[in-house]
């Protein structure tokens, strides 16, 4: 035939747009007709060309030509239904299982292999593009296969797992240095396809929660020695700090996962008007540091010391005993400070004031604090019993402003 004839003959081919996957017909297309012109000349001019030989040749070639005139049908509506129908096909079918590396109880294992029956979607589309122009697209029945035991993948992740094993974090609270042994804390574990680790972090939970039992300050009592030398024991109030266990165990799986070897402490938490662990980096005094404001309250006096040196010290009146209104015992911290101040409350006998005072440091969210008293005329040592305050500290006039001078935001206030 001549070009032209050739042109003439494919366009007017007709396509079933059947699509079978080996004998099976998956697809029962629309009947079109193939989208070939006189646009199409030149191409079946090249094609001619392409069949000239120097010699004489019997060998048969097969030549592929698609029309310039876009199929929309073949290379968009039944190319997505193709693609629809296989992934509704693998739905049903038996999904191949990779074989892969993990820890299991601390142990190093690969898992099995399983073949599957689904179909290779993406190897499949390929070949459908390469026959848009038969008029029966038949495919090979393409299948997923796993990774194998013995592939490069599994032993890639073998390796991995086999480092994460030897790792060990060294995780520092305060002053304090723990070495985290992967061998020991992690039982369980599994290399991702990227080459990553996950990790079950239960057993290394279960260590920050030791070490946040053991070290934490939060809520526990610690021993004190008073301004007499005696030793006496004060309940953590709002003074004191704990760590988040659930954000810090993260941080210290990722570490793992992600081959960091050192890690500070970081969730700190406490309560009050803080949210911050409040007295976590003072590791002397156990915990308390040695700047703080101690009250007696069987003495109604207090004494601040700076660096472990007393700087001031003076009578007060606390809170009023015969009214169950007495300073709350056990150790706190000074909130914040403001000079003046207008405290509004309720005590016995007052159940809505509003004052003015010229120095305030709170230690309680209920409204407990020191400040200066200048309506207060019984100041003895016994005032406090029938005449106390609704709670506060009342200091004295005179000396209030040095006592203000002296108290800093977040330092241990200690009431016994």
């Amino acid at each position: 035939m001549k070009p032209e004839q050739v042109v003439t003959k494919l366009a007017a081919q007709s396509l079933k747009n059947d699509v079978f996957i080996g004998d099976e017909k998956i697809i029962n297309g629309k009947n079109t007709v193939a989208k070939f012109t006189k646009k199409d000349l030149a191409a079946v001019n090249r094609v001619f060309k392409k069949q000239q030989t120097w010699l004489p040749s019997f060998k048969k070639k097969n030549y592929a030509l698609n029309p310039a005139e876009n199929d929309d049908y073949r290379s968009g509506t039944l190319k997505k239904q193709v693609e629809s129908r296989l992934k509704q096909l693998n739905k049903k079918l038996k999904a191949p299982k990779d074989a892969y590396a993990y820890i299991e109880d601390g142990d190093l294992k690969v898992s099995k292999s399983e073949a599957g029956r689904q179909y290779d979607v993406e190897k499949l589309m390929r070949a459908y593009d390469k026959q848009e122009y038969n008029s029966e697209i038949h495919l090979t029945a393409w299948r997923l296969h796993p990774i194998k035991e013995d592939s490069k993948i599994v032993e890639n992740e073998t390796k991995i797992l086999k480092s994460l094993l030897n790792q060990s974090v060294n995780y520092s609270v305060q002053n304090k240095v723990y070495a985290l042994k992967a061998s020991e804390l992690i039982k369980n574990a599994k290399a991702t396809s990227n080459m990553k680790v996950t990790i079950d972090p239960s057993v290394l939970k279960n260590k920050i929660e030791e070490i946040n039992k053991n070290q934490s300050t939060l809520n526990k009592k610690s021993p004190f020695k008073t301004h007499t030398g005696k030793v006496i024991s004060v309940q953590g109030q709002s003074y004191g700090w704990a760590l988040n266990v659930s954000k810090e165990t993260n941080r210290i799986q990722k570490a793992f996962e992600n081959g960091k070897t050192s890690l500070k402490a970081y969730n700190v938490y406490g309560v009050g008007y803080s949210t911050y662990g409040i007295g976590y980096h003072n590791t002397t005094n156990n915990g308390i540091g040695n700047s703080y404001a101690e009250i007696s309250i069987s003495e109604q006096k207090i004494w601040i010391y700076k660096n472990g040196k007393l700087v001031v010290t003076t009578d007060v009146v606390t809170g009023r005993h015969d009214t169950n209104e007495d300073t709350p015992k056990g150790l706190w911290y000074i909130m914040y400070k403001e000079s003046p101040s207008t405290l509004e409350g309720s005590e016995a006998g007052n159940p809505n004031y509003s004052v003015k005072v010229d120095y305030w440091a709170p230690f309680t969210l209920s409204g407990c604090g020191f400040h200066d008293a200048s309506w207060r005329r019984n100041w003895k040592k016994d005032a406090y019993l029938t005449q106390g305050s609704g709670g506060c500290v009342n200091t004295p006039p005179s000396i209030m402003k040095t006592v203000y001078d002296n108290l800093e935001q977040n330092e241990p206030v200690i009431i016994y």
